[in-house]
């Protein structure tokens, strides 16, 4: 994924929406791998790394969709909220916005960090209000690799947001990361399983502390 195109097709932002209407589960070996508050996680293997893609479903309750893309597209609350972030911000790279994430990692791993691209896109779909965020990684020279730290070169994630017709959000949300370094597969898995369900939780602490929640 490194080295992808500084934009996303129309395609990706309707699968997308169309995964938030009827989960795409079929043909491929999704498993079902937590069911908790609301929440729903799906799993496939990802052959060449041992690792996992992941599908995310459910209800988000008291934050509406608009609230919702806004705090997910806010970096810098994001670094007030979220107690991994050491690092996170956005420039301009030839044209374009890239990010830059560095996650802390706890002793004695190595933190790991992203170059990325995202848009969000808020659309109307057969009268649906759908937010929709896609991120992937990307290598630009502007971010060359730190020492001490594991640059994570595949990962890709999006995000799609609709109105649960209440005061909440329905959500669907794709992942997937290799992290890299000398991190046994199934810690990855057991921290992905737990990590997604407990940003969430985390993701909806800040929308109802956002300062623009009314």
């Amino acid at each position: 994924m490194a080295g992808a195109a500084g934009c996303f097709s129309d395609e990706q932002f309707r699968e997308a929406c169309a995964e938030l209407q009827q989960p795409e589960l079929a043909g491929a070996d999704w498993q079902l791998l937590v069911e908790a508050s609301g929440i729903t996680i799906y799993r496939l293997l990802d052959q060449p790394t041992g690792l996992y893609e992941y599908k995310v479903f459910g209800v988000l309750e008291g934050c509406s969709p608009a609230l919702l893309a806004d705090v997910y597209m806010d970096l810098d609350y994001r670094k007030k909220w979220d107690q991994y972030v050491k690092e996170l911000y956005e420039k301009e790279c030839d044209g374009q916005m890239v990010a830059y994430w560095e996650v802390k990692y706890p002793f004695p791993l190595s933190n790991r960090d992203y170059v990325y691209i995202r848009q969000r896109r808020d659309l109307d779909v057969d009268g649906r209000k759908i937010y929709v965020v896609l991120a992937q990684s990307i290598s630009v020279p502007q971010f060359p690799e730190k020492s001490g730290v594991i640059r994570v070169t595949q990962y890709k994630q999006s995000l799609a947001i609709e109105s649960d017709s209440k005061k909440g959000s329905r959500v669907f949300m794709y992942y997937f990361d290799n992290p890299g370094g000398q991190i046994p597969s199934w810690l990855i898995n057991w921290a992905a399983k737990n990590g997604v369900p407990n940003f969430l939780k985390d993701m909806v602490k800040a929308c109802q502390n956002h300062p623009k929640k009314t």
